[in-house]
């Protein structure tokens, strides 16, 4: 199956980070991420633009702010009600985060005025941290958490009205600090998280119970630097995860693998998707490839978003009728 890859901006000056990516109709998709000056600075905005049915980028524009702090970690989801909600993370310092959530207008290009998710929290935010929420066999939204104060921590937030109140659930016993899960479900009521860690390998948990209860947290055999990582489960149970083939702790950026797994994830088959051979430019920017967001498209096969360094946003789609399985390739990159 061929993969194609485009950018849906030219480079900026700034840095842009944390993309997320939502599959419209009619072949059109939505993205946001942030942007600014650097990442954690005053003037942090989340930015979007949508991909057209001709291929094309519209310019991008800007979801309205909350206030003159920095914004962080977009997440896009479509609500059972058909509404498109983005959420995002507001603060000076991760410790002090609280998420707001904004929707989107259909028709007129714009969002409605964020308002916080669960208003008066003072956790370090609830609801995605930067992966998309799932939408449960029994109607339930879950959404993958985690908050980063004196420790590390994951858990899921859900909700059973369709996003307008949020329920914690237990936090996995963890050895090693795991943060930004993300979520798939492999049968109605069992619940699998992968998550970032800073023990050089990604770690799991799983619950049988719909979420009331997961399993201590335990690692695999894949790697990961304490860079982001996001999944995708098929239509035909195909597990596609994105995150970065180094296993150092905030080790470089500069490669970004696909891992496919048809056994729900049990074993991984793996392929490069972008990589430098370059560390660092003459400009002292690092090479980075990361924070993948990866989607099921509702026809067969997938999409993702991820940074490039720190310049632009890279999206790859992947086509493919539902009764064909994806495997990967040598070479099945087209730029």
């Amino acid at each position: 199956m061929k993969l194609t890859k485009e950018f849906i901006f030219p480079e900026i000056s700034g840095e842009v980070h944390a993309s997320t990516l939502l599959e419209l109709d009619n072949d059109c998709f939505l993205s946001a991420w942030f942007e600014g000056t650097k990442e954690g600075r005053d003037d942090v905005r989340i930015r979007w633009a949508m991909r057209m049915q001709n291929g094309r980028w519209t310019e991008p524009g800007t979801v309205p702010s909350v206030d003159d702090l920095p914004h962080w970690n977009p997440v896009l989801f479509r609500l059972p009600s058909g509404e498109i909600a983005l959420y995002f993370k507001l603060g000076r310092k991760i410790e002090t985060w609280k998420t707001y959530e904004s929707k989107y207008i259909p028709g007129q290009a714009e969002w409605t005025n964020p308002h916080e998710l669960v208003e008066g929290d003072e956790s370090g935010g609830r609801g995605p941290v930067k992966n998309k929420p799932v939408l449960l066999a029994d109607g339930r939204i879950a959404a993958p958490a985690s908050r980063e104060n004196s420790e590390w921590c994951s858990f899921v937030d859900f909700s059973s009205d369709g996003g307008r109140s949020w329920q914690k659930s237990v936090e996995p016993v963890s050895s090693v600090d795991v943060i930004q899960p993300t979520i798939w479900e492999s049968a109605p009521g069992i619940l699998h998280m992968l998550l970032r860690s800073n023990c050089g390998s990604i770690c799991r948990s799983d619950s049988y119970d719909g979420g009331l209860s997961w399993s201590a947290v335990y690692k695999t055999e894949l790697p990961n630097n304490n860079s982001g990582i996001d999944l995708a489960r098929l239509n035909d149970g195909t597990l596609v995860l994105a995150g970065n083939p180094e296993s150092k702790n905030w080790g470089p950026r500069n490669r970004l693998n696909l891992y496919i797994s048809h056994d729900n994830g049990e074993a991984w088959a793996s392929q490069e998707l972008d990589s430098s051979d370059c560390l660092e430019f003459e400009d002292g920017r690092k090479a980075e490839f990361s924070y993948p967001a990866v989607i099921s498209l509702v026809n067969g096969g997938f999409a993702c978003t991820y940074t490039k360094h720190r310049r632009t946003i890279a999206f790859v789609i992947c086509k493919m009728p539902e009764h064909v399985r994806f495997e990967p390739t040598e070479g099945f990159l087209v730029f």
